[in-house]
């Protein structure tokens, strides 16, 4: 029987879903391998838990990441967070999520926090219009 995990994260509205399964160490993204996968500041944020993992874990292991809304870093910090999480289910090692945790708590936890809604009388959620009197 073939193995398959899916998982997901999530960061502000960025929602990323993905699929693990055996195989030769691909990571795709949107369909678009991680080595090509631009701006490169995000590719690093991606790479971290594979990176903790070790590459005898990773070379086994294809994964397919779809991810959508949000920006470029919030995408990012959720592709994090599906590839984390989907590790952690593929080995069962509670070392390697000690290990996570230990370097960063939101590689296994989507971070909850959400953009305040805006209020009436200003631009934004606390900012107001200003007045004059003159």
């Amino acid at each position: 029987m073939v193995k398959i995990i899916n998982t997901s994260g999530k960061k502000k509205t960025a929602i990323a879903r993905a699929t693990f399964k055996e195989g030769a160490g691909r990571v795709r993204i949107n369909k678009k391998p991680l080595e090509i996968y631009e701006p490169e500041i995000a590719k690093l944020k991606i790479s971290e838990p594979l990176t903790l993992a070790g590459n005898d874990i990773t070379s086994k292991i294809d994964i397919n990441i779809n991810v959508q809304g949000g920006g470029v870093m919030g995408q990012a910090n959720a592709i994090r967070t599906a590839i984390g999480k989907g590790l952690i289910e593929w080995t069962g090692d509670i070392a390697l999520k000690d290990a996570m945790l230990s370097y960063d708590r939101n590689i296994v936890v989507n971070d909850s926090r959400q953009k305040e809604s805006k209020k009436f009388g200003g631009p934004g959620a606390r900012a107001r219009y200003q007045k004059s009197y003159r």
